[in-house]
């Protein structure tokens, strides 16, 4: 029965980390604006209602939230994997672009097939940026986190040249630095008359639950989580390492592909040069919702809720930059949590790095005197 209830309390801590993360770093929030000046009560009431309250607010919240979910899975699956994946913002640029490039495209076909092209364009595009990092950490050991880095540079540089120089050969339109709108058949359809509320959320959702079914109940998903908690004891178990981080960082950057696809053909109807800056927001989605997918649901919405609040805060006399350092503060404070949950097993450690060394050093004297 003790051992049922730590079992209860251990699988707890996480969602409650999470939820204890959010209230301190709301606190500190209202204490930044309570310090500067501003009513603290009367900005989140703002923010509240422009978020939640109401049809649009409600849509506008879920439309942040969408490219949030997919890119926080798309990060969930490659840190699952013992990946830490930086790269979600470039993956989601060429996804975006190469859905964006197919959906303007007016290439004769009937109109039902423009719409699944776009979307497949979007996952190849993600996909291959999400290969090259996954295979050079397989081959040659180069760390992800500077593949990753300089991929979204190279993402970025490359569609801005593509969208500035190559008029010629693409559907771009150089004096919006973007590429052209796409055809009205490539267009996501709304699901919320009235507001800009597009099926991105569906399939946002969706990805959550298969992502879910894959990690925990496929043969996949336990290499996956395997590689990632140890590969020295994958690899005594026979999984190969180098072919599952490929494949899940191939995963990861289809997720993110996705959720540009959501931005090009269902928000913007075209896909823009300047970054938008979702993949970096989704890195901290997946943290706070503890790479788990129905977590990344959960935290999602709530970041989303916030991006969709933000303007409504300068009505009460607020920067919406204090949304940045609430989520910031997020961050920090499930870090900080995190620390402290892991306290025990550090000092455990240290305690027995302690009585090795005791252990060693006394050893030689032991054999003098006895001899």
């Amino acid at each position: 029965m003790h051992k049922q209830s730590r079992l209860t309390i251990g699988a707890l801590y996480g969602p409650l980390a999470s939820v204890g993360a959010v209230i301190v770093a709301l606190l500190a929030g209202a204490l930044v604006m309570e310090l500067s000046g501003s009513d603290s009560i009367e900005a989140y009431k703002a923010l509240w209602e422009s978020a939640f309250v109401g049809r649009r607010a409600i849509a506008e919240t879920l439309i942040y939230s969408s490219p949030l979910i997919l890119g926080g899975l798309g990060f969930a699956i490659a840190s699952r994997a013992g990946m830490f994946n930086i790269g979600i913002e470039g993956q989601l640029i060429v996804g975006g672009f190469a859905a964006a490039v197919v959906g303007a495209w007016d290439l004769g076909l009937p109109g039902y097939l423009y719409v699944p092209l776009g979307l497949l364009a979007a996952a190849i595009g993600g996909g291959i940026w999400g290969f090259l990092p996954g295979f050079l950490k397989a081959k040659t050991g180069a760390h992800e986190v500077i593949t990753t880095i300089m991929l979204n540079y190279l993402a970025i540089r490359l569609i801005t040249y593509l969208t500035l120089r190559r008029s010629d050969v693409l559907p771009v339109d150089p004096t919006m630095v973007a590429t052209n709108r796409v055809v009205d058949d490539a267009r996501l359809p709304r699901i919320l008359e009235g507001t800009r509320l597009h099926i991105g959320i569906i399939i946002a959702v969706a990805s959550a639950f298969i992502l879910w079914f894959v990690l925990f109940n496929t043969r996949f998903g336990y290499k996956v989580r395997t590689v990632g908690l140890s590969p020295g004891a994958s690899a005594y178990g026979g999984i190969n390492w180098g072919t599952t981080i490929t494949i899940a960082m191939i995963i990861s950057g289809i997720l993110a592909g996705l959720a540009g696809a959501g931005e090009s053909m269902g928000l913007h109807g075209r896909h823009y040069t300047t970054p938008p800056g979702y993949g970096f927001t989704a890195i901290a989605v997946g943290l706070v919702g503890r790479n788990h997918p129905l977590g990344i649901i959960l935290s999602g919405l709530l970041f989303g809720a916030l991006s969709a609040g933000a303007p409504a805060m300068q009505s009460a006399d607020v920067s919406k930059e204090i949304v940045q350092l609430i989520q910031g503060l997020i961050i920090l404070a499930i870090a900080a949590l995190e620390v402290v949950n892991r306290l025990p097993a550090i000092r455990s450690r240290l305690s027995r790095r302690a009585a090795s060394r005791r252990a060693a050093t006394t050893a030689p004297e032991t054999g003098v005197q006895d001899g």
